[in-house]
């Protein structure tokens, strides 16, 4: 950021009491139900060992994958190469900011209505402090992760699937305005919702979930609810991360955060666990953001969120 399958059962029944309760019917709850079932659990093992890549990567080059630095490209060519391997349709798109030569990574799965595009994204560059682990690998291999999982399944969504990681967040979200700026109007208004993953690995995880969009917003309460994980909403990162400049040209944004340089409250803590009165995230932008510095619980819950909503809205 700038500056399993039992649960899923659980989730599901969680769900149709919830209808039930507010006056709906079984018939109304088994729809959400199946789409519940529908997602697959991705596994957390399988983020993390996209984050030991990155960890890696930012090692081999000067410590850190930042905008226009051989640790940036590098990252990005490892993500291209499992998504290209996956049967996805890549393309990168090259912009300049500050001198240095910057990448986006667009990838679609092929099929489903063009006219309506589901899209995920993150922002893969670090500061130039460090690897950027939870920031944003976390996100990054979240997204990756569910994309890879949309290809195992064979998954053929009514809507269009895109995904996305985008360039020089860091320098003031650089890489997905350049993207959003050269849509036409028409293309635009093809984005039936973009969602956002940006630090969702935080080693003092908060749950948060953006409010943008009600629909969007609804679907990633849905699936904590079905968790028994309290939510709040999130205003730490509001407007500083790469939704933004899709938010601005009116298309419907959501996403998740696990914090960043505040500080967890004591009732934050009564919620989820933790340390009060330390940072959710004590690495933001620092050195010490490396493969140690991400809760494994959050990540886990995250991931699966982000496949649970890919499923969801692009059904």
């Amino acid at each position: 950021m700038k500056l399993s399958v039992s649960w899923r059962a659980s989730a599901a029944a969680a769900v149709a009491t919830a209808t039930l309760l507010t006056g709906g019917s079984i018939a109304d709850a088994a729809p959400r139900a199946e789409a519940l079932a529908a997602a697959p659990d991705i596994p957390v093992a399988g983020v993390k060992a996209h984050l030991t890549q990155l960890q890696s990567i930012a090692t081999a080059n000067g410590g850190n994958r930042a905008h226009g630095r051989p640790g940036y490209k590098a990252s990005l060519d490892y993500v291209k190469a499992k998504l290209d391997a996956a049967g996805y349709t890549t393309s990168i798109q090259q912009f300049t900011s500050s001198g240095r030569t910057g990448y986006n990574l667009i990838a679609d799965w092929p099929g489903g209505d063009t006219n309506q595009v589901v899209m995920a994204g993150s922002h893969l560059d670090s500061v130039s402090s460090g690897p950027g682990i939870n920031d944003n690998g976390s996100g990054s291999a979240a997204v990756l992760e569910t994309a890879l999982a949309v290809s195992r399944a064979g998954y053929h969504p009514t809507k269009h699937l895109r995904f996305a990681w985008w360039g020089a967040e860091e320098l003031g979200l650089v890489g997905s305005r350049y993207y959003v700026n050269n849509l036409s109007s028409t293309n635009r208004a093809k984005i039936s919702g973009y969602l956002n993953f940006d630090m969702i690995g935080s080693p003092n995880p908060g749950y948060f979930v953006y409010d943008d969009d009600p629909a969007i917003e609804k679907t990633f309460k849905d699936y904590y609810a079905g968790l028994g994980v309290a939510t709040e909403i999130e205003t730490e990162g509001d407007g500083r991360s790469d939704h933004a400049p899709f938010k601005s040209a009116g298309v419907p944004v959501g996403g998740l955060f696990t914090g960043a340089s505040r500080t967890k409250t004591a009732a934050q803590v009564a919620k989820w666990g933790g340390t009060a009165g330390q940072s959710f995230d004590r690495c933001y932008h620092s050195s010490c953001d490396t493969t140690s510095n991400i809760n494994d619980t959050a990540l886990d819950r995250n991931s699966d969120a982000v496949a649970y909503a890919v499923w969801e809205l692009s059904e």
